[in-house]
């Protein structure tokens, strides 16, 4: 059975199930292929914890943790309204196809309903297919204001 919970980051359960997700997720290559450091396992709940417009949920089966979705609230200036910012989507290898990514994305949603938010937002990588198609199954869409213009691109600056 499949039970999708609000993340508690002061539930000990739950914050040993984030980080063990995210450092399988990280270890894919989807996730860039190399383990999160000791630094970020060890710290990482706490700095989530700390921030509250950091929101999560943890996908269990028979109380295993099998999926995580992380979100952060932003700002869209153009609707003056809260937006949700999916920034993580997690569903370990041995769960997948079981529509654990639906279910997330539906709690993002539910989430973001509650805050008032105007829209979803997230990036995915141009080769992972499946998870593209996962999210237009889900009712997403490639961002963009003007066709001319093209879409939305994802760009950053390592500091």
């Amino acid at each position: 059975m499949t039970d999708i919970q609000i993340a508690d980051f002061s539930n000990p359960v739950h914050a040993s199930a984030i980080v063990y997700l995210l450092n399988e997720y990280a270890k894919d290559d989807m996730g860039g292929g190399e383990p999160l450091s000791t630094f970020t396992q060890a710290n990482l709940v706490k700095e989530m914890a700390k921030r509250p417009t950091f929101h999560a949920a943890i996908a269990f089966i028979d109380g295993k943790p099998a999926g995580l979705i992380n979100c952060i609230e932003g700002f869209s200036t153009f609707a003056c309204k809260p937006l949700l910012n999916i920034h993580d989507v997690v569903v370990l290898s041995e769960f997948r196809g079981k529509g654990i990514s639906s279910l997330l994305l539906k709690k993002a949603e539910e989430i973001a309903n509650g805050l008032g938010c105007c829209k979803l937002t997230l990036e995915v990588l141009e080769g992972n297919k499946l998870a593209q198609a996962a999210y237009v199954a889900n009712g997403f869409a490639g961002y963009q204001l003007d066709p001319e213009m093209g879409r939305a691109m994802f760009w950053q600056k390592k500091l």
